[in-house]
């Protein structure tokens, strides 16, 4: 039994370099995306929905854009804020920012989405502990379901008329990151939740979203729930930010994925506190289960490992690495036992949904457990130069 465990244990591992391997993608444009289409938000469905805003993304199949609804999703867990994707023109080209989830809103290219997401920070609503509480000034919220509201004004400085989608380049946004804007993005991430991803897929998968189709004006321009693309949830474009004219030959001047490993406001690959980041499938993934993560590796510090104090900060380094590996392949083998159950007794896709939702939590919780582990362990200060000989 151990041997099995240990072959099908390194071929995850296997699976889960190539998958790191791909995520050191960028999304490189080299003509900018639409404005931004003018819509209404539709009404919050209930308690616990955050608003995550419409936005250009780019489908390499179809050589064009296309336009993802916005709309409420649940936060994977409470006290985590949405960060917008969005786009900025580098060295040449426009590259795509995935958004992300953390604990304060980083930068999101000084784009005026709308709804409480003016260019910078968040004014639709704060945590109150377990409790997110809606500001009606931005957001629309009927409050014969949802009672915990509160009324701030926000005076919106950017003009209603700018509707530009990217940051950067001719007639882009000029907007820069503030020292908190740095501070954020080097703070622990969340990429977007799997009813986010799903929101995207279907999106992609609608050639009726395509800028060469609607003009700039998408027949979904927002929805109430993730991937409900009809109904009286679903809401129309009422115009488009501006008119939309794509280069001719576009399929020529189209988009193309590069190696990408920016430290930028909104990238997940970067390093913070001494530590690589654990590296996510990051656009168009989610870690929803533990398989969907690497192992841990334990920080080695090589030559320099020349102190009893280095000596045993590394051994710590292994036994923590060791003791996370075991507790990523009990919770790995827990979810995969409730997959093929769930398999076996063919659930509906409710059920099916709040399971997958469930393995995130558990997924996500462990990991942010682990980074703080790993926090805690402190590398051991160098000892101080020893002081010059006085010359004889």
């Amino acid at each position: 039994m151990k041997h099995i465990l240990r072959i099908t244990f390194c071929a995850l591992f296997g699976l889960m370099l190539l998958r790191c391997s791909q995520a050191q993608v960028a999304i490189s444009v080299s003509f900018a995306p639409p404005a931004l289409p003018v819509y209404e938000q539709p009404v919050c469905p209930g308690e616990g929905f955050l608003w995550a805003p419409g936005y250009w993304a780019w489908d390499a199949d179809s050589d064009d854009y296309f336009w993802v609804p916005g709309t409420w999703v649940m936060a994977p867990q409470p006290g985590l804020l949405w960060t917008p994707a969005w786009w900025g023109w580098d060295n040449g080209a426009y590259l795509f920012h995935d958004g992300y989830w953390a604990t304060e809103v980083g930068f999101y290219g000084g784009i005026n989405y709308g709804f409480g997401y003016f260019g910078e920070g968040f004014y639709g609503g704060r945590w109150d502990h377990d409790r997110f509480m809606y500001n009606r000034s931005v957001t629309n919220i009927n409050v014969v379901n949802i009672r915990n509201v509160y009324n701030t004004t926000v005076v919106n400085n950017v003009t209603v008329v700018n509707r530009v989608s990217y940051n950067g380049g001719e007639g882009g946004i000029s907007a820069r990151p503030t020292p908190r804007d740095e501070q954020v993005q080097h703070e622990r991430h969340f990429p977007p939740a799997q009813p986010q991803e799903q929101q995207r897929q279907t999106a992609r998968s609608n050639p009726q979203l395509r800028a060469s189709a609607n003009q700039g004006k998408p027949p979904v321009a927002a929805t109430a729930r993730p991937a409900e693309f009809s109904g009286k949830g679903a809401v129309a474009a009422r115009e488009a930010g501006a008119p939309y004219h794509p280069p001719a030959n576009r399929a020529a001047q189209g988009g193309n994925a590069r190696p990408g490993n920016e430290s930028r406001p909104g990238n997940e690959n970067t390093q913070r506190g001494g530590e690589a980041a654990r590296p996510t499938e990051n656009p168009g993934a989610n870690p929803t289960h533990a398989r969907d993560l690497p192992p841990h590796e334990p920080t080695h510090l090589g030559t320099v490992a020349n102190t009893p104090a280095d000596q045993k900060y590394e051994k710590e380094q292994e036994r923590l690495a060791n003791k996370q590996n075991q507790e990523h392949q009990k919770l790995m083998q827990r979810q995969q036992k409730e997959d093929q159950q769930a398999a076996k007794k063919e659930m509906n896709q409710e059920k099916k949904q709040q399971m997958e939702q469930r393995h995130q939590q558990q997924t996500q919780q462990m990991e942010q457990r682990h980074a703080q582990e790993q926090q805690r362990m402190q590398r051991p200060a160098a000892p101080p130069p020893h002081p010059p000989r006085p010359r004889q």
